[in-house]
């Protein structure tokens, strides 16, 4: 097998590299669900080359090991064994931190829908830590903002607002889907974490793009933007899901910018990225099936 099969390593990369410089400029939506999809394209063809990689230790198995010693049978040695033993344990570490999240995920989904029942779209749970999230619906229930007594007492009146709208436009979005897609590529391809990262901060600058429109008022949101981010920054449930009050002073600062022009013209190199991905795993698939015919 050539240099194909590790493509999809190395350009994971580049992707990782390029992402947060993808951020910075340009509406955050298109950035947002773009990267997400290349970052799932990437994560399925880095998983597949690494199957392939691990496939390969299979001329080491019988029958294929005893054809392998004989003088006129000798099979190709696609890959040296430890690459192959490698790439077999990079397979089984993805495969744990994946299920590891999708069970952190699906936890505190649960325990944020009971901590109350949702009257008009709204839960208020009588807690002293400042939180404020937006809670999934489940089997195609619409979602529900939950804050806390401890959040509503940090805010005034019109950042409470604010919240609400940014809270909303999350679940308008669905940006839990968008958020969960990134985290299952980068449990899958550690190089993928910085593309995860940069797709949660982009979600929240979009819920706060939609809450400025939505109060009229960026120098109003960029003040409810910094008191509601730093005190929740970091902290339990919003963390687990990767929709909190990270990167706080960047949201600020961009609120305190005119409204990004959508300049989608920034996404054609990571799609072109993404065509790369594409293409060098189905010409490694194959080079696997034709070394996987000459096997049989």
């Amino acid at each position: 097998m050539t240099v194909t099969v590790y493509l999809p390593l190395l350009l994971a990369l580049v992707l990782a590299w390029w992402a947060p410089r993808i951020a910075e400029r340009g509406g955050p939506g298109p950035a947002a669900r773009g990267l997400t999809v290349i970052a799932v394209a990437a994560a399925a063809s880095s998983t597949w080359s690494l199957t392939m990689l691990a496939l390969t230790m299979l001329d080491d198995l019988p029958p294929l090991a005893t054809l392998d010693e004989h003088p006129t049978l000798e099979l190709p040695e696609p890959v040296p064994g430890p690459v192959a033993l490698v790439a077999g344990l990079a397979l089984l570490l993805g495969g744990v931190r994946l299920l590891i999240d999708l069970r952190r995920r699906l936890s505190t989904h649960r325990r944020l829908r009971a901590a109350g029942t949702a009257e008009y779209g709204l839960v208020v749970a009588d807690w002293s830590a400042p939180l404020a999230v937006a809670v999934p619906g489940r089997r195609g229930r619409d979602g529900h903002l939950l804050v806390t007594a401890g959040m509503l007492r940090l805010l005034d009146a019109d950042e409470r607002r604010v919240v609400f709208a940014h809270e909303q436009a999350h679940l308008v979005h669905r940006h839990h889907r968008l958020v969960a897609a990134a985290a299952a590529a980068a449990a899958l391809n550690p190089l993928l974490v910085p593309v995860r990262d940069t797709v949660a901060y982009l979600v929240e600058r979009w819920a706060d793009e939609d809450a400025a429109v939505a109060v009229d008022d960026r120098d109003l949101t960029a003040q409810a933007v910094a008191r509601a981010a730093l005190a929740t920054v970091g902290s339990g449930p919003a963390s687990v899901l990767g929709i909190n009050g990270g990167a706080a002073l960047q949201r600020v600062r961009a609120l305190t910018e005119p409204v990004p022009a959508p300049r989608r013209r920034r996404l054609i190199g990571p799609a072109l990225l993404g065509a790369g991905f594409l293409t060098a795993v189905t010409a490694a698939t194959v080079e696997f099936v034709a070394l996987a015919r000459v096997w049989l």
